[in-house]
C-alpha cells in the first residue's frame, strides 16, 4: 500500500464521516431553536436558515438584531455569546449556571432543555435590561 492510497482511504473516510457529523449536529441545533423559537412566539422555520437564526436568536434574548454583527469579530464574538445566553437563561427563568453551562458552553444540550423543558418565554425579564 502506498502513500497515495493510504491518504485517499483516509480521506474518504473521515471527509465523509465529519460531513455526517457536522449534518447531525447542525439538525441537532435546528431541532433545538425551532423549539425554543416557537416557545418565543416566533417562526420556528427560521432556525433551519443559518445566519437568520442567529438574528432571531438574539432578538430573543432581548437585544437589538443589529448587535448580531458583532460575531463577526473575533474574541468579541466569545463574549457577546456568553451576554446572549446569560439573557436567553434569564427570558426563559433558567438560573445563571445553567445559561453560563448549558447555553453557553453546551448551546445544544441548553437549547434543547429550554425547547423541551416547561419554562415559559418571559419578554419582560429582558426588556428590562
Amino acid at each position: 500500500m502506498d502513500v497515495n492510497s493510504t491518504a485517499d482511504w483516509t480521506n474518504s473516510v473521515f471527509g465523509t464521516g465529519g460531513t455526517l457529523v457536522g449534518f447531525a449536529i447542525y439538525i441537532l441545533f435546528v431541532v433545538a431553536m425551532w423549539k425554543v423559537f416557537t416557545k418565543a412566539g416566533r417562526p420556528g422555520i427560521l432556525a433551519i436558515i443559518p445566519i437568520v437564526n442567529a438574528f432571531v436568536l438574539v432578538s430573543i434574548a432581548g437585544f437589538s438584531k443589529w448587535l448580531t454583527l458583532l460575531y463577526l469579530i473575533p474574541i468579541v464574538n466569545v463574549v457577546f455569546a456568553f451576554f446572549v445566553a446569560l439573557r436567553l437563561g434569564r427570558a426563559f427563568d433558567k438560573g445563571t449556571v445553567f445559561s453560563v453551562v448549558l447555553l453557553w458552553l453546551f448551546s445544544a444540550i441548553g437549547l434543547l432543555i429550554v425547547g423541551f423543558d416547561g419554562s415559559r418565554y418571559n419578554r419582560a425579564a429582558v426588556e428590562n435590561l
